[in-house]
């Protein structure tokens, strides 16, 4: 999908490098960013007592940080497909499995 102004972003090596940690980083704070702004609009929206501005600030919100949150996973998955993990490792279909040290 075309996304004006959203280039993928690749990195070159093996995943460990400096510039790779600091991507990583990013990456967790996006996610991080991501599970307090779903909290957040679950209080908004249980409590029935919303503005406009207010859902549409949330709208606003939660699409930009939906943008994040897929670039990551695509990104992390352009990591798989460099790692040659383009097919399930297993008959069971539930995708590839990273070595432990990928988390660390």
């Amino acid at each position: 999908m075309d996304r004006p102004g959203r280039e993928p972003c690749f990195l070159a090596g093996d995943g460990t490098g400096y510039v790779s940690r600091i991507a990583d980083r990013i990456e967790e704070e996006q996610l991080s960013s991501a599970d307090d702004l779903i909290d957040e609009a679950r209080q908004l929206l249980a409590a029935r007592a919303w503005t406009p501005g207010e859902l549409h600030l949330l709208a606003v919100q939660l699409t930009a940080t939906l943008a994040d949150v897929r670039r990551v996973a695509e990104s992390r998955g352009g990591r798989l497909t460099a790692l040659g993990h383009d097919a399930p490792d297993d008959a069971d279909g539930e995708g590839p499995r990273l070595p432990a040290e990928a988390f660390g």
